[in-house]
C-alpha cells in the first residue's frame, strides 16, 4: 500500500517540525487533529470530591493546567492559600509557571526532572512529614497515587483537570493510510466516536508502551511503534518504515 496521507493526533506544530522533512522527502500530506482536549474541572465537580485544600501543607502539580485550575478553584471557593504552603512540581517548567500566581521562592517550590518519580525524589527525607495534595488529571491520578503510597507519603488527591474526547465524526479515518496516536486518550476518543471501528488496511503508529497497549486492548494492530533505540519519535519511526517498505507497493 502506498502511503500518501498521514493523520497525527496532535495540534499542528508552529513552524518547522520533524514532519516537515517527511513531507518534502516522501511527498506526504500530513494533517494534524487532536483526538482529545484537557480542561479544568468546574467548581461544582471539585466540591463534589469533598476535598479541603487547607487540610494539606503541600501541593503536587503535574501540569500547568492543573496550576491554573487549582488557583481558579481557590478563587471561586474563597480559599486563601497560606504563604507556608509548599509546592512540588513534575518539572522546572511547571514550577516556573507558578509565578503567575505566587511569589517564586525556592525554599517552598521544588521540582523533578519531568517524571513523577523524579518529583518524589525531590521530596526526599526533608519533606516527608508534609501532607500532600496531588492536583492531578483524571487519567493520571491512579499512577501518582500508587507512587506516593509506595513511598509511604501522607497524601490525598483531587482531580483538577479532566480529559475530554473530541468528536472525530468529521474525520474520514480511512482516507488516510497511517494514523499516529500519542496517548491512551487518543485511543479512547477513537473508540467513543467509532464504537464499531474496523481497522481494515489502516496502519496505526503509536508513541509509548501505554498507547500501544491501549490500542491492542481495543483489538487494533499497531505496525509502527516509538520510541525505540532506532526511532525516538514517531516521525523517525515513520521515516524508517517508509525507507524499509519503499518499492513494495
Amino acid at each position: 500500500m502506498e502511503i500518501k496521507r498521514v493523520l497525527i493526533s496532535q495540534p499542528e506544530p508552529a513552524g518547522a517540525s520533524p514532519y516537515t522533512d517527511l513531507i518534502s522527502k516522501w511527498g506526504l500530506t500530513i494533517d494534524f487533529h487532536p483526538f482529545f482536549r484537557v480542561e479544568g474541572v468546574s467548581v461544582r465537580d471539585f466540591v463534589a470530591q469533598r476535598v479541603t485544600i487547607l487540610d494539606y501543607t503541600a501541593i503536587v502539580f503535574t501540569s500547568r493546567m492543573a496550576i491554573d485550575s487549582f488557583f481558579h478553584i481557590c478563587e471561586q471557593t474563597r480559599v486563601s492559600v497560606p504563604e507556608t504552603m509548599k509546592y512540588f512540581c513534575q518539572s522546572e517548567a511547571i514550577a516556573v509557571y507558578l509565578q503567575k500566581y505566587i511569589v517564586y521562592r525556592k525554599r517552598k517550590i521544588f521540582f523533578g526532572a519531568g517524571t513523577v518519580a523524579s518529583m518524589v525524589q525531590s521530596i526526599g527525607a526533608k519533606h516527608r512529614g508534609e501532607n500532600f495534595l496531588i492536583a492531578c488529571t483524571d487519567k493520571l491520578k491512579p499512577d501518582v497515587h500508587k507512587l506516593f503510597t509506595k513511598e509511604k507519603l501522607k497524601h490525598g488527591s483531587a482531580v483538577f483537570v479532566r480529559t475530554v474526547s473530541n468528536d472525530l465524526h468529521d474525520i474520514d479515518l480511512h482516507g488516510y493510510q497511517v494514523v499516529a496516536c500519542y496517548s491512551p486518550g487518543d485511543v479512547r476518543s477513537l473508540q467513543e466516536s467509532y464504537p464499531d471501528f474496523k481497522q481494515e488496511d489502516l496502519i496505526f503508529a503509536t508513541y509509548g508502551p501505554s498507547t500501544a497497549k491501549a490500542m491492542e486492548e481495543a483489538g487494533l494492530k499497531v505496525e509502527i511503534k516509538a520510541p525505540s533505540p532506532e526511532a525516538p519519535s514517531i516521525a523517525e519511526a515513520l521515516s524508517n518504515y517508509l525507507e524499509k517498505n519503499a518499492g513494495r507497493e
